[in-house]
Parts: C-alpha cells; sequence; structure tokens
C-alpha cells in the first residue's frame, strides 16, 4: 500500500504514516525510491493498538475487578 492508501485507511494525514515509518514503528518495504507498506503490516499496526474492553462485576454497589 501506498503512504497515501495507509492514512485514508488510518483516516489521518499522510504525515502519520510518514512518521511511523521515519521513527520504524511499522514494517515498510522500499522500492527504489518508493516505500509501500504491506496490508499485513498495517492490520498487525491496528492489532497491536487495539484495547479491548473489560468486563465490570458488581457486588453491593462496588466495581469488582
Amino acid at each position: 500500500m501506498t503512504v497515501a492508501e495507509v492514512a485514508v485507511r488510518l483516516g489521518t494525514t499522510e504525515r502519520f504514516p510518514r512518521r511511523l515509518i521515519a521513527e520504524r514503528r511499522i514494517r515498510f518495504v522500499k522500492v527504489g525510491a518508493h516505500v509501500r507498506i504491506p496490508e499485513s503490516a498495517l492490520t498487525e499496526f491496528i492489532a497491536a493498538g487495539t484495547v479491548e474492553p473489560i468486563t465490570v462485576e458488581w457486588s453491593n454497589g462496588k466495581a469488582v475487578a
């Protein structure tokens, strides 16, 4: 995927994926002067940042972990 395509998928500007690349926070492939991000790398990046909700149980009006 191009940087522009990744930006659209993430709902950001192109600056954000370029920063991820510069900081080596996402896998990428250089093809000559072009940079491409594999779709699997983007999926992994999104999954790594996903926070699952917790289940809160209540007992006597108090939250119990």
